[in-house]
């Protein structure tokens, strides 16, 4: 196993695509603390549970690139159809895509953790509250104390 890549801090950076994604998640889990970058397909079929895994970042909200061919097509069916690609296709398909990335974090009943989604569109569109109102019941904040609060607290208070 060669060495992680540079740090961030104190963490090592494990980046997709510099190794096998076995490899990279046996190197994530040994070292306990590590970042590791990866697109939406790495992480399709993963099961990290405990605390191994306590924070997903998500840089962006999951739409599929209308450019491409397939989406394409099926935007400009449902258009002929008398559709509306955004809120009939577009929309919920990239709710199921973010519930499934926050599915990552929580894998069972003793998992906690915190989400981060990075993109300004979840609070500055009006069909950010979709995607929030799809997530399981959970605390919503844009606060970093808060999030330091809760690191900070005792896992068995903070599930209680």
């Amino acid at each position: 196993m060669r060495e992680a890549g540079p740090p961030i801090g104190d963490f090592p950076l494990l980046v997709q695509g510099d190794e096998p994604r076995d490899q990279l998640l046996r190197q994530f889990l040994q070292l306990g603390n590590a970042v590791l970058l990866g697109t939406s397909s790495f992480w399709e079929g993963v099961d990290v549970r405990g605390d191994a895994l306590e924070v997903v970042v998500i840089d962006k909200l999951p739409f599929a690139s209308p450019g491409d061919p397939l989406m394409s097509a099926r935007l400009d069916a449902i258009r002929a159809a008398g559709g509306r690609p955004f809120p009939e296709y577009q929309l919920p398909q990239a709710v199921i895509a973010l519930k499934q990335g926050v599915g990552r974090l929580i894998r069972d009943h003793e998992d906690r953790g915190v989400v981060v989604i990075c993109d300004p569109r979840v609070v500055g569109r009006s069909y950010g509250r979709v995607f929030l109102e799809s997530l399981p019941a959970m605390p919503v904040t844009r606060r970093l104390d808060d999030v330091l609060a809760f690191f900070d607290a005792d896992p068995i208070e903070a599930t209680a």
